[in-house]
């Protein structure tokens, strides 16, 4: 059982039993994870987990001992081993009084960003470095954001001094959109914001308050989101659960002490 963390170098292949994870398949899926704080260890994380659900699915005669692991082979693997309970009503209202913010409908936010782009060109601590030092810049003189923007900004909206103009929810990713409108803040944010495309800067130009979404609309919505957090939470623990049935060598994954998926 291996439980080595942040020491796993970048240099070495992870084993599952007797399958090796090569350092290159490691660099190509830590693509996806550029907006990871590790991007390398979150997908050797990632790709130890799916050989073991890989390896199980097999064992169990859900697919050939050496296919691929589809997506059907995955939830048939999923529903039979992962118990998932459902979120009851208690749940929902729970989750919606303490989230009230979350379930407004036709709030608009107009906000402008800087955008510093993540590229392989650059090391992202210098470019992290580079973001940080503009927005000090910028809470010193709010008045140059638009100079900069145009300057400095790798999206698009750098011609309009960075403007972004109306936007609701559902219309960014997700880690913006909570920049966004978690907060009741106007005028530059005071902390960078990190997304899977980079690093941004953003100003909160102006607000409109929306209507209250009632909680019997917005039940479907919050059972469904639940669900989904504690499958993701179960899935979790069933994988560092088989972790602690394999060999395995530089995964970076935790093993579960507990024979039981609760």
């Amino acid at each position: 059982m291996d439980t080595a963390q942040h020491s796993v170098t970048d240099t070495l292949p992870a084993r599952v039993n007797t399958v090796e994870i090569s350092p290159a398949a490691i660099d190509a899926e830590s693509h996806y994870y550029a907006n990871d704080p590790d991007p390398s260890l979150a997908a050797r994380r990632a790709l130890v987990a799916h050989e073991l659900l890989r390896q199980r699915a097999a064992a169990l005669g859900l697919i050939e001992a050496d296919a691929e692991l589809d997506d059907p082979a995955l939830d048939a693997l999923l529903e039979r081993e992962v118990r998932v309970p459902e979120a009851t009503r208690e749940d929902c209202a729970r989750y919606y009084e303490q989230h009230a913010s979350r379930f407004v409908r036709n709030e608009l936010v107009y906000a402008s960003h800087i955008l510093f782009a993540i590229t392989e060109r650059v090391p992202l601590a210098l470019l992290r470095q580079k973001a940080e030092d503009t927005l000090n810049e910028l809470l010193r003189t709010p008045g140059l954001f638009e100079a900069r923007a145009g300057e400095l900004s790798n999206c698009p909206s750098a011609g309009v001094g960075g403007s972004l103009g109306q936007l609701a929810r559902g219309d960014t990713v997700p880690e913006f959109e909570s920049a966004l409108f978690d907060g009741g803040e106007v005028g530059i944010l005071p902390r960078l914001v990190r997304t899977r495309y980079g690093f941004h800067l953003v100003r909160i130009d102006r607000r409109v308050p929306g209507e209250p979404v009632a909680f019997e609309d917005a039940q479907p919505t919050i059972a469904n989101f639940l669900s989904e957090r504690v499958r993701h939470k179960a899935v979790a623990q069933y994988v560092s659960i088989l972790a602690s049935e394999a060999s395995l060598e530089n995964a970076a994954l935790e093993a579960a002490t507990s024979p039981l998926v609760q």
